[in-house]
Parts: C-alpha cells; sequence; structure tokens
C-alpha cells in the first residue's frame, strides 16, 4: 500500500504542476497505476492463499505429488520439533504411512510481499494417529515464496508448536 500511496502524490504533483488536459490524463493515469497495481497484489495474495490451502490439503492427503512441485529444490524447513529437513526429508515425511490425519485445517492465513517474495503466515489445526497413538495440535507455519519463471516455489518454511500461555515473553 505505501507504493500505491507514493505513485499517488507523484501523480497528483505532476498533475499540478501541468495544464489542465495533461493534468487530467495524469491524475487519471496514476489511478489506472494505482489500480492495476493494487489488482495484481491482490491476484498474488488470492495465489498464495491458495497455496498455502493446497499444502494443508496435500498433509491431510499424505500426497508429495503437490510438494514436488511448489518446494525449491534447495528448500530447507524447520519442522515443530526444531528438526531440519530439505525437500525429499519433508516430502518423505509427509507421505509417511505412520501418520494419518483425520482433520487438517488451516485458519489466519496472512501474506505479505517484498518484491517478489511473499512471506505467509497461518494457522495449522490438525488430529490423527501416529504410530497407533492419538495426536492433536496446533502449529503457526511460516513459508517464504519466492517468484520466478516457474511460478511461486516456497524456499524456506518453519513450524512451531502453539502451546498454552507460558508467561514468558519470548
Amino acid at each position: 500500500m505505501p507504493k500505491i500511496a507514493a505513485v499517488a502524490v507523484l501523480g497528483f504533483g505532476m498533475a499540478l504542476a501541468s495544464p489542465q488536459q495533461s493534468r487530467q490524463d495524469a491524475i487519471l493515469g496514476c489511478f489506472e497505476r494505482c489500480r492495476s497495481e493494487a489488482s495484481h497484489s491482490e491476484l498474488q495474495s488470492v495465489e498464495i492463499a491458495n497455496l498455502e490451502r493446497e499444502c494443508v490439503r496435500a498433509i491431510q492427503l499424505n500426497n508429495g505429488t503437490f510438494f514436488r512441485r511448489v518446494l525449491s529444490d534447495d528448500f530447507v524447513g524447520t519442522l515443530s520439533h526444531g528438526q531440519p529437513v530439505n525437500k525429499t526429508q519433508w516430502i518423505d515425511i509427509v507421505q509417511s504411512p505412520a501418520l494419518k490425519y483425520q482433520s487438517f485445517t488451516i485458519s489466519a492465513v496472512g501474506v505479505r510481499f517484498y518484491q517478489d517474495i511473499a512471506v505467509a503466515t497461518s494457522i495449522w489445526s490438525f488430529s490423527g494417529v501416529y504410530e497407533g497413538r492419538r495426536v492433536t495440535g496446533q502449529l503457526r507455519a511460516i513459508h517464504v515464496y519466492v517468484s520466478g519463471s516457474g511460478g511461486w516455489h516456497v524456499v524456506a518454511s518453519q513450524a512451531t508448536n502453539l502451546l498454552p500461555p507460558m508467561g514468558q515473553p519470548l
């Protein structure tokens, strides 16, 4: 949004320094650029949010196909218990028959952009069976996407268990 405001201010400044007709053209051009940029950003936000939902669905189905397409070859992740993983390790964990989810949902999806980088945050809630034991939990997930010629790819991921508040600052 700050970028849009800067473009608008620049457009208005140009409009004030020009004759009447070109002033109107400058204002209209500015609004068109702002609208186009905002629409592009909104479309990208929707695209990243959809990728986040597809991610959760693929995990619930123990399906690694989605991750082969979306994770970058040099992907680095950290699981909720601190274990570092690469792309191959992540896919192996997702496809493991030791874990079956009854439910896996996503909420509180947020997306921020930094040029060709998107940072997505969300809350994952799940229940299932792991090695015969019932498991449930909530995680805060963060994914860093980079836009390239093949679309958006996740280059980094971090999951953190959400525990009851413990009264500590960090």
